[in-house]
């Protein structure tokens, strides 16, 4: 990735999380959401926005309630003095979450026994 992919992609990360944030959490089901990272594409007209929503069970709400329009709309508002083009915007949701927890909830039902025994 270059320098200017990273840079633009730091920036919209901070301007989705700004335009999320101002929409609250009612918009999307009592649902926290945080932008976890944007990629760009070469040329800047692409970005996979990565989400995370908490609590993990309401991200198929989330993903049905969140208006890519709207948000590309109010994106497109604050950088149209920085970028050439709004970039189209694709909503990816992280998961990780749910892999911790599942770790977390097999460790607690077979612990681990130590090998001095």
């Amino acid at each position: 990735m270059t320098t200017r992919q990273l840079k633009v992609g730091r920036q919209l990360q901070k301007d989705i999380g700004e335009i999320i944030q101002r929409q609250g959490m009612a918009a999307y089901g009592g649902a926290l959401l945080t932008v976890m990272g944007v990629e760009m594409s070469p040329d800047l007209s692409f970005a996979k926005v990565v989400l995370s929503v908490f609590p993990s069970n309401k991200i198929a709400e989330v993903k049905s309630l969140i208006n890519e329009k709207v948000i590309r709309n109010e994106l497109g508002r604050r950088v149209k003095n920085q970028l050439r083009i709004v970039p189209e915007l694709a909503f990816v949701f992280d998961t990780s979450l749910d892999y911790v927890e599942n770790i977390d909830r097999l460790l607690k039902e077979n612990p681990v026994k130590n090998q001095d025994e």
